[in-house]
């Protein structure tokens, strides 16, 4: 077991190093976002499992930080593995410019969040349902906010044996006070099964927000051990 988990670790930090080399020598200027995504899941049996999430958000290519975001969780999965229910705990590390100048400012976020997931099959398609509550301690701010996600999954090739895969998915988010709408996200990208227990997805996401909208390429990891 030991061996398994970390031939798992080594595969995930190889993977990142190589995502991350190229980027180097991309413009620093760029207006699209990069998103580096690990989600892992650890089942604890048939129907517990911890969830663990890093995202490392970049407002152009690698080294201009926009959002550093750690999620973990204990969930507990029921009605034959189509429902789960997770209650986790967020840490975000925010890096905002100020205005139109080139100075930062750090926002710190501790976030607690409910979820409930539901899955269904529609002929080939894979579809997920996540509704999240999350409670935002924002510096010294609370805020709480609503999110909606709906997610959809194509294999690519006969269902039992495909490795590659097409991703989708919108999700808009709700808050209790001032502009209701915060944002809403817009995916699209192609998976590839790397095992039983990993796969790697790159994908295009626009986030609309109340007045503006930006580019996010997503590369993302999941892992299940």
């Amino acid at each position: 077991m030991r061996d398994r988990i970390l031939k798992i670790k080594l595969t995930i930090v190889a993977l990142i190093i190589m995502l991350m080399l190229p980027k180097f020598t991309q413009s620093q200027e760029s207006d699209f976002g990069n998103w580096l995504i690990y989600i892992g899941n650890l089942k604890l049996d048939q129907k517990w499992n911890i969830h663990n999430e890093i995202q490392y958000r970049n407002y152009n290519a690698i080294g201009d930080l926009e959002q550093l975001l750690l999620r973990t969780g204990i969930g507990y999965t029921f009605n034959e593995s189509k429902n789960n229910i997770l209650f986790g705990y967020g840490y975000i590390l925010s890096d905002n410019y100020i205005g139109d100048s080139d100075e930062k400012v750090s926002v710190n976020e501790h976030r607690i969040f409910q979820q409930f997931v539901s899955k269904q099959n529609v002929g080939r398609v894979k579809l997920s349902h996540r509704y999240r509550f999350e409670q935002r301690f924002v510096e010294n701010d609370f805020k709480l906010r609503f999110r909606y996600f709906l997610a959809l999954n194509i294999p690519l090739g006969s269902v039992e044996s495909s490795k590659y895969y097409l991703s989708a998915y919108n999700e808009i988010f709700l808050n209790n006070k001032s502009s209701i709408f915060d944002r809403n996200r817009l995916y699209g990208g192609l998976g590839y099964n790397l095992n039983k227990n990993i796969r790697l997805e790159v994908g295009y996401m626009n986030q609309f927000f109340e007045s503006t909208h930006r580019d996010q390429l997503n590369v993302i990891t999941f892992v299940t051990f």
